[in-house]
């Protein structure tokens, strides 16, 4: 999720765990950033290879197995700056940093672009898609009791930001699965024979998701509002990649071929021509409106690039305001009988 989330769910642990009120805001600082240390990955980047920064991200450093080691990595760093005025034990830094940092690789296994948490005896990436990497009304709660555990002294408060932390994630899951069984009947309404479907929450909010499947030969998307006057806003299709018919001339020898392959891996295969840029490979997983195909990254082919050349990663964030307001209509659109 954002820093700040990451930052307020590493600290409220630690304040959890830690019974004396007088070391709340030390437990609660240390944890901040230590939570928030794990994406220290989205430097590892090269200027020859855009792609490399894809393969790195929520890779070992979000890893269950390197908790213990980040943890005393930012412990290190913390008790050699602040340890003298904190009053804190090395033992008490690395415990409360190692809370904070483990809280980081489990939160983001609950959105959508998926976290190596078994890394480095799987390379599945784990997603439960039950959260938007940035919610307000996730974050926002947490943030007041944060604040109050700290002024109170009091951590009982940290207590209820993790009781909300896990009740909203806990409707999350609910509010996928009821998308997923509109997706499918979805589907079945138009007599297609499903390969894939996934549910995924639309930006910011738990009330509107994206429902994706796939064909034989296409890719369908649809935003659904599961719950609270639940309706269907169908969207849109589109073929499904093929290299052969969209790129005929591509070597498949080339660099650019082997960074197709790449990406397949990243987007775990949802990829697709972006309609209206044929130079462009898409992934079709993500989009700031739910039932558009829009996407918000894809790689570029260039026809003229030499063998060894990359393809070029791009981020495509288009018109955001207006794209918010197609988000807000479809939330708060009424029911159709």
């Amino acid at each position: 999720m954002d820093p700040l989330t990451q930052g307020l769910m590493g600290a409220a642990l630690p304040q959890v765990a830690n019974r004396d009120r007088r070391l709340l805001f030390w437990a609660g600082c240390f944890g901040f950033l230590a939570g928030m240390a794990p994406d220290l990955d989205v430097f590892i980047r090269s200027s020859s290879d855009p792609l490399l920064y894809l393969e790195y991200h929520r890779q070992f450093t979000h890893a269950l197995v390197f908790i213990p080691v980040g943890g005393l990595l930012c412990a290190a760093v913390f008790h050699l700056l602040l340890g003298r005025r904190s009053g804190l034990s090395f033992k008490q830094t690395w415990l409360i940093c190692t809370l904070g940092y483990g809280t980081h690789g489990l939160l983001d296994a609950f959105t959508s672009y998926g976290t190596l948490l078994l890394w480095p005896f799987s390379s599945d990436r784990v997603a439960l898609n039950a959260v938007s990497v940035i919610d307000p009304l996730f974050t926002v709660p947490v943030l007041v009791l944060l604040i109050l555990a700290v002024v109170c002294r009091r951590r009982g408060f940290a207590v209820a930001a993790l009781l909300w932390a896990g009740l909203y994630l806990g409707a999350g899951l609910l509010q996928r699965q009821a998308a997923l069984g509109m997706g499918e009947a979805l589907a079945a309404s138009r007599g297609h024979t499903l390969l894939r479907l996934d549910a995924k929450p639309s930006f910011g909010n738990l009330l509107v998701w994206k429902v994706i499947y796939e064909t034989d030969d296409r890719y369908f998307v649809d935003a659904v509002r599961p719950t609270l006057a639940p309706r269907v806003f169908e969207g849109e299709s589109v073929l499904k990649l093929d290299i052969a018919r969209d790129f005929p001339d591509l070597d498949p020898a080339s660099q650019q071929r082997r960074d197709i392959e790449r990406f397949r891996e990243f987007s775990d295969g949802y990829l697709a021509q972006d309609p209206l840029w044929p130079d462009r490979i898409v992934d079709m997983r993500y989009s700031m409106v739910p039932n558009e195909i829009e996407g918000l990254w894809s790689i570029e082919i260039l026809a003229t690039a030499g063998p060894d050349t990359h393809a070029s990663f791009q981020n495509h964030r288009g018109d955001s305001r207006a794209g918010f307001d197609r988000l807000w209509s479809l939330i708060t659109a009424p029911t159709v009988d």
